[in-house]
């Protein structure tokens, strides 16, 4: 028998609006070398803005300037880009590569690179530590198709610990994102299941690819294809108890990464595809109207 996920009892009050997307600002176009953009992030001691590319790319961070300039690329020498998907930063300015993609289900080792703040400007450098994880609730690699809840594109540090948001590949998924922790300590941890949320049924739209914290702890969101998900008047770290807002987004685009920049303003960008995306995009929370 396959185990199977229980979730902690959560109070949760959800209040969904949606939202015009006249709000997704286009900022500028990323350099065409760069399609398979999966993450972005901005550091709060530098106006750079950083991202990278998910699995078969090079070991490499891109760091941009507003202008959409590339004013350096950083390379890891001492770890390979399995399935790179995401980013987040501390409040000193390291950055934390999350090695986690797992379309398949079938990785045993996950991982959490930290960079440290003071070899962004190199052009090359090693990790400054490296964090593996595990879901003790995953038995089988891969499980069955209707148990594959162990992909993961979306994390960010908060404190001591980072909130993994996964990705549901599950042939039954209801568009259900578990969320786990990991101590932000080097070494070998088990995940551990906090809560979840469900976002929606299609799993185009709807799958979670991205997630972020405003730097002030007051907001939270989640990104997919099709849309943003804000969370405001959470409890400490339960974030799914208070109030959910959705922001629909124009569903053209494979939308990877999402991050705040102050407390009121978000960046995302998109893959490259077919002649569409492959650009950064700013929201700018103050200005949400609810649709009429």
């Amino acid at each position: 028998m396959y185990k199977k996920i229980f979730l902690p009892a959560i109070a949760i009050l959800c209040l969904s609006f949606a939202y015009n997307t006249e709000i997704l600002k286009k900022i500028f176009s990323f350099p065409r070398e760069l399609k398979e953009l999966s993450a972005v992030e901005v550091t709060r001691k530098s106006k750079w803005i950083w991202t990278l590319q998910d699995s078969g790319n090079k070991s490499e961070l891109y760091a941009l300037n507003e202008k959409g300039e590339l004013v350096n690329t950083l390379f890891i020498t001492d770890v390979l880009n399995y399935d790179w998907e995401e980013l987040t930063a501390d409040p000193e300015g390291n950055l934390y590569i999350g090695d986690f993609g797992n379309n398949k289900n079938a990785r045993k080792e996950l991982y959490i690179y930290k960079i440290d703040a003071k070899d962004l400007k190199k052009t090359e450098t090693r990790t400054a530590a490296k964090i593996t994880f595990y879901y003790p609730e995953q038995a089988e690699f891969p499980p069955p198709k209707a148990q594959r809840y162990y992909d993961l594109e979306a994390f960010f540090l908060l404190g001591d610990n980072f909130y993994l948001f996964t990705k549901n590949r599950s042939s039954t998924s209801d568009g259900s994102t578990f969320l786990y922790t990991v101590p932000n300590i080097p070494g070998n941890h088990a995940a551990k299941l906090v809560g979840s949320f469900k976002s929606c049924t299609d799993f185009h739209s709807c799958a979670i690819t991205g997630a972020d914290i405003s730097p002030n702890g007051k907001k939270m969101v989640l990104l997919s294809y099709g849309h943003i998900w804000l969370f405001t008047n959470f409890k400490g770290t339960d974030f799914f108890s208070g109030k959910v807002q959705q922001i629909d987004l124009p569903d053209m685009s494979d939308k990877e990464g999402i991050c705040f920049v102050g407390n009121h303003k978000l960046f995302v960008v998109d893959e490259r595809n077919k002649g569409v995306g492959g650009n950064l995009y700013e929201v700018n929370l103050r200005k949400l109207k609810p649709k009429s």
